[in-house]
Parts: structure tokens; C-alpha cells; sequence
């Protein structure tokens, strides 16, 4: 039995992903066997208006439309709360909540969801505590958790006056994707990985997630934010986490958790000459966009970390918008062989894994060509995960949600380890250098292939 609070339930947000994941959760029979959704916003909105805008984002942005689901079940369990909701005033949200219980039932879990803009977000977590919806509670934290080292430490003291820890989820859905989890699952279930998965076989790691998109509707959010704080204080550390942590004492929640947060702090912080920003042409003439914006929509930069495993192995960190493609990838570079075979090509060995869809693994190697001679030839072996034997992977939104309503925090970012993270950006954010511009449909500014030395990205370039 849950009571699902969606905060924001007429934006952005919840229209492109969490309404698809909660539908996508209804669809695989994944939902608990009561449950009420209530959006709230500070519109006047009915319950049957409401519905009808949440069919209008399932059929433009869910996998399955809602004529192929279980749509009119779906729907009577939606309601609107209107009036806001604020320390001052709870708007209707208060009364809706009691009709929905009456639903879902007296001792139904509450959820909240604050898929609000983070500047919302302290207002909002005291305003749960003046009216009596806190305790008991779970309450899901979108990014950025704090948008600075002060503001993030700000934000958790105010987030935890109002709730323990154990209540609150912090969202990070690149954790929650099918092939982030791999990098865990399968190094530490085949021998063979866990062998080479160190700085002995390592040459360098790079983690890739450029873009072909723009800002599009995002333009101001965008430009008070930028890539830096979008993308590598929070994906790509966590994903660089995921490679590099230490094997958990067991997969349980608290286990794995302690496991990213603890080597986080093994980050050394960014050094502002190993990184490179960039904004692409264009950038200052979309609408919602400071006429002389310096914000970065590129972020190139070398990371390393001080541990045992892997010190000494560049973790090469990269993303932007409008590029050339589209990827999300993290590849472990091989060091190559000293002998017996002379003057080997460099980079021939990678074990890599997209995270982009279901995922997929690929190891790139050198084989020999067959016939008398010892010509050796790049050769490539893919598993399409999403192709594994009864496969059945949930997108990162609706794996996110469902770890919420089972009170699973293991793909959930702590406070240690956001400010570890934030330490190890901040002196990145306090000198970055000056962004160059690069063309839409590039990789973007040539000075970042210098952070690759003496070989090169493996996208691109």
C-alpha cells in the first residue's frame, strides 16, 4: 500500500521520466497492489484534467502507449493536489493525501518525489515537517543534490532536520542502469575480470558520455548549471565509483554503498590544468541564455585516484553537448604486452560497456590472422545484454522508483560520498579555465586530446 507524492507533477520532469517509469512499473505488474499517485503543482488543476495530461506524456514519451496498457485502472488511481505547497500552506494537498489513504489504505507507505527544481528543495523538506508528512516517509532527491561544496553541506543540514537518513534517496539514475550495475556484477562474479581489474592491467579508464543534443527546453536551468555540475560531479564520479571501489563486504544495500562512497574519497581533487572546458557555437544565442554565458556545455578532465588499485591510472573523464555521437561508455584501456611480440599497437586491449539502453560489453583484442605468417588483427566480441536468456531489464527511472517502493537504497548516493565529491570538483569550480568554443557536430576542443597523452579517446578524434 503507497501514497506516491509526485512534487512538480506538471512539469518537465515528470512528463519525459517519471511518469514513464511509474507507467512502465504499472505495465510490468511491478506497482504494490494498492497504490495512489497524487501530483501536486501550484495550478488549479482537477483530477480529470490531470489525468488527461499524464496520457498525453505516456503517449509521447513511454515505450508503451497507453492504449496497449493497463490504462483505466491506471488512471482512477491518479489525483491532483493544486494551491502549492509551502511551509505557510499545504494548498489541497493535505485533504487529497486523507482520500487517497482512504484508497490505498491507513498505514500506506508515503513517497515523496521532488521533481522540482533544486532550489525548491529546502522549502519543500521543511514544509513536509510543519504539516505532519514526514515521518515515516520517503522522500526522492533529483539532481543536483546542492549546486556547490557550501550549498550541498547547506542543503543536507536542512534535509537532515526534517528526516533521517535512512528516509531519504538521492537520485543518480546513472546508477540505476542496467549496465552500470554490470560493471559491479560482472567483475566480481568471473575471475577472469577481477584479475586484470587494477592498475597491474590498467593502463587508463575512460568514461564517455558525449551528446548529439542541445539544451532544448533546459536553456535556463542549463546555463546557471552547466556540464560540470550536470554531468561529472555527479554521473560520471558516480560511474567512475562503480569502476574503481573495492569489493563490498556483501551486495546489500549498506554494503555497496560504503564501497562507492569510501574509495569517492580517494579522489584526488581536479587539478584545473588536467581539464578542459568548452561551450559550443551558438550556445549565447538560444533563447534563456546570458548573452556573454561563460557556462561550459563540455567538460573534459583527468582524474586521478589514490588507492592502492589504482593509483597512477588516469580515469579520463568526458562529456558535452552537440557532438558528434551519442554514447555512454566506460572502457578499462589493457596495457599491452612488452613481449613477445614487437612494437604492438597501443589501446588494441579494451574491455568496454556501453550504458546506453539495456547496455552491452565488448572486448576489443589482437588475434592471430590465420595462415603461415604471425599477423596479428584487431578482433571485437559484443554481449548485447538486453539478448541474455530471458532478459527483462527495467529502464534506470522505473529500477530507481521501484528501489524506492521496496525501500532499497543501494543505488542511492550518500552524504559522505556527495561531499567527497564535491571536494574533489571544487578546484575545478573555483579557477575553471576559460570555456573554447567548438562547433556543433565536433568532439568538441581540440586541447582536450592533450589529457589522453600519449594515446587518444577511443571515440572520436
Amino acid at each position: 500500500m503507497t501514497v506516491f507524492v509526485l512534487f512538480g507533477a506538471t512539469g518537465d520532469l515528470a512528463a519525459r521520466m517519471v511518469l514513464p517509469a511509474f507507467w512502465t512499473l504499472a505495465n510490468e505488474g511491478l506497482l504494490p497492489e494498492n497504490w495512489t499517485l497524487v501530483g501536486n503543482g501550484r495550478g488549479d488543476v482537477s483530477h480529470e484534467n490531470f489525468r488527461s495530461r499524464v496520457r498525453e506524456s505516456l503517449s509521447e514519451f513511454a515505450e508503451v502507449p497507453p492504449g496497449k496498457g493497463p490504462w483505466r485502472d491506471f488512471a482512477k488511481r491518479l489525483r491532483f493536489a493544486g494551491g502549492g505547497f509551502n511551509s505557510d500552506s499545504p494548498g489541497s494537498l493535505l485533504d487529497v493525501i486523507e482520500e487517497a489513504r482512504q484508497d490505498a489504505g491507513r498505514n500506506a507507505q508515503l513517497v515523496h518525489y521532488l521533481a522540482i527544481p533544486p532550489v525548491a528543495f529546502p522549502e519543500t523538506t521543511k514544509a513536509l515537517g510543519v504539516h505532519g508528512l514526514a515521518k515515516g516517509s520517503r522522500v526522492v532527491y533529483e539532481k543536483p543534490f546542492g549546486t556547490s561544496p557550501p550549498g550541498f553541506r547547506t542543503l543536507n543540514r536542512q534535509v537532515h532536520a526534517v528526516l533521517d537518513e535512512s528516509q531519504v534517496y538521492r537520485i543518480d539514475h546513472f546508477l540505476g542502469k542496467e549496465a552500470t550495475q554490470q560493471l559491479h556484477a560482472m567483475r566480481f562474479a568471473n575471475q577472469a575480470l577481477a584479475a586484470i581489474w587494477s592498475r597491474d592491467h590498467v593502463e587508463s579508464v575512460q568514461i564517455d558520455v558525449p551528446e548529439t543534443l542541445g539544451v532544448a527546453n533546459r536553456a535556463v536551468f542549463y546555463d546557471e548549471t552547466g556540464a560540470t555540475l550536470d554531468m561529472l560531479v555527479t554521473h560520471l564520479f558516480q560511474v567512475a565509483a562503480e569502476v574503481a571501489m573495492e569489493p563490498p563486504a556483501s551486495l546489500g544495500a549498506a554494503d555497496l554503498q560504503a564501497a562507492r562512497e569510501t574509495v569517492i574519497r580517494k579522489f584526488r581533487p581536479i587539478d584545473p590544468a588536467e581539464a578542459v572546458l568548452g561551450q559550443f557555437a551558438g550556445y549565447r544565442e538560444i533563447k534563456g541564455v546570458d548573452a556573454k554565458s561563460r557556462t561550459d556545455t563540455y567538460v573534459a578532465a583527468k582524474l586521478w585516484i589514490d588507492s592502492p588499485r589504482w593509483r597512477g591510472v588516469p580515469f579520463l573523464l568526458r562529456t558535452g553537448k552537440r557532438m558528434a555521437a551519442g554514447e555512454q561508455r566506460v572502457s578499462l584501456v589493457l596495457r599491452t604486452p612488452a613481449k613477445p611480440f614487437p612494437k604492438l599497437p597501443p589501446q588494441a586491449n579494451v574491455l568496454s560497456f556501453s550504458l546506453a539502453g539495456d547496455g552491452e560489453v565488448d572486448l576489443s583484442l589482437l588475434a592471430k590472422k590465420p595462415g603461415i605468417a604471425e599477423n596479428l588483427e584487431p578482433a571485437s566480441v559484443s554481449l548485447p545484454l538486453a539478448k541474455l536468456p530471458e532478459a527483462d531489464p527495467l529502464p534506470p527511472y522505473a529500477r530507481l522508483i521501484h528501489d524506492v517502493l521496496e525501500g532499497d537504497r543501494a543505488l542511492f548516493t550518500r552524504p559522505d560520498g556527495l561531499a567527497a565529491a564535491w571536494k574533489a570538483v571544487k578546484p575545478l569550480l573555483d579557477a575553471p579555465p576559460r570555456p573554447i568554443s567548438y562547433e556543433p557536430g565536433s568532439w568538441g576542443p581540440a586541447k582536450a586530446r592533450k589529457l589522453a597523452a600519449p594515446h587518444r579517446w577511443l571515440l572520436g578524434q
